[in-house]
């Protein structure tokens, strides 16, 4: 089974709108603002990628919670650094693991050097 990657475009604009649950207007007006930026086809229609879709979706919870378009737009603004940092730790994490593992390599390498100067 082949998978897709959530941010290869593949909606229109009305199949976007459906999904989201918003008006094909609102979709035109959240682009106008920069809270999101679908491609577009060599003819200049708009598509969207389920991640589009997905940020859509978020920004039309926050607009139902009471925000309006410019605190809309800092919400996801942290929301995409946040996710960012998150990727960015995970990295890390891995990172630290990988140097742990050598370190005690190391370590043990180390030790079996001392062992065989003290055997001298």
């Amino acid at each position: 089974m082949t998978t897709r990657d959530s941010r290869t475009p593949v909606y229109g604009i009305a199949v976007a709108a459906q999904l989201s649950d918003l008006p094909e207007a609102t979709l035109r007006l959240f682009e106008s603002k920069g809270l999101l930026t679908p491609s577009r086809s060599d003819g200049g229609t708009r598509r969207y990628s389920d991640d589009d879709v997905d940020r859509l979706r978020r920004a039309a919870e926050l607009r139902g919670d009471g925000l309006n378009i410019a605190g809309i737009q800092r919400v996801l603004a942290l929301q995409d650094e946040n996710a960012g940092l998150q990727s960015e730790n995970a990295g890390l994490q891995s990172e630290n693991a990988g140097l742990q593992s050598e370190n005690a390599g190391l370590k043990s390498e180390n030790a079996g050097l001392r062992e065989g100067l003290g055997a001298d």
